[in-house]
This record gives C-alpha cells, structure tokens and sequence, in this order.
C-alpha cells in the first residue's frame, strides 16, 4: 500500500530530503508488520505457523532499527534527543524532557532543521575503516572507502 511520503512538491526538495522521507516511510511500514505480526501471533494456535510468523516479525525488528539508525545518523537533533530516551532506565518522560532540553540548548534556530551527511561507522562495524598500525599511515583504512 502507497504511503504519502511528501508535504511539499517533491521536484522542489532536495535528493537527500526525498531519501529521508523515503526512510521515515520505511520505518512506518516496518512498525506496522511489526504490529500485523504481533496481532497475528496473539491468536495463531498453531505452534509451526506461530513459529514462522516470529521469525518473519524479527526480520522486521531487523528493519525497522536499521531504517531508525539510518535516520538518527542523518539527523544530529533527532540523534540527541533519542540518545537521552533510548534504552535508558527510569522515567521515560523525563527523558524526553532531559531530551528536548539537550535540542534547545543547543539549536537556536529549530527552524533550519540539519539533515547530516551519511556518517562513518563505529570501529569494527562493517564499512568502517581498518585500524592503523602502531605507527603506521592508516592508508589500509582507505580501502573500500567512497571519495
């Protein structure tokens, strides 16, 4: 089912804005199986059939934490509130105040929202550069890179 990605006219917004929006509707539809899957398996008797909807549902927590990783990374205010929200022990609502207040403090202008280059990715994750040696250059690290 075709979700309305844009508020504004899409030949207007910039590529790296469509590919947000593109995002934002993926982790939508990835709550929703979510969702669908959780329903299903409240009332499926049938223990092979329950069985495979649970794998196919964890495929979809799969999905919808990489969409939410790839949006946070974009997105350094969205990032700093979630980072004061997410598996965090004690009130969530406070949090989320501790949150917000973390943006005020320091975004001024709420109006020019940032919407940040792909960022590189944490040491011995896949993508990220090799580890330079004791006193070496690091060009090994280079590899695979984009320019």
């Amino acid at each position: 089912m075709p979700t309305e990605q844009y508020h504004e006219p899409p030949d207007e917004l910039a590529e790296d804005v469509r590919t947000f929006a593109r995002m934002c509707t993926s982790l939508i539809e990835e709550a929703e199986a979510i969702n669908w899957y959780a329903q299903r398996l409240a009332i499926e008797r049938d223990s092979a059939a329950a069985a495979i909807m649970r794998d196919a549902q964890n495929e979809e927590f799969k999905h919808f934490s990489m969409d939410l990783e790839y949006l946070l990374r974009r997105n350094p205010r969205w990032r700093t509130v979630a980072e004061r929200i997410l598996f965090q022990s004690g009130d969530i609502l406070e949090h989320g105040e501790a949150g917000e207040e973390a943006v005020d403090a320091g975004n001024e202008d709420e109006s020019d929202p940032e919407v940040a280059p792909a960022a590189t990715p944490p040491p011995g994750a896949p993508g990220a550069p090799a580890p330079s040696p004791p006193g070496g250059l690091g060009i090994g690290g280079l590899k695979g890179r984009e320019r």
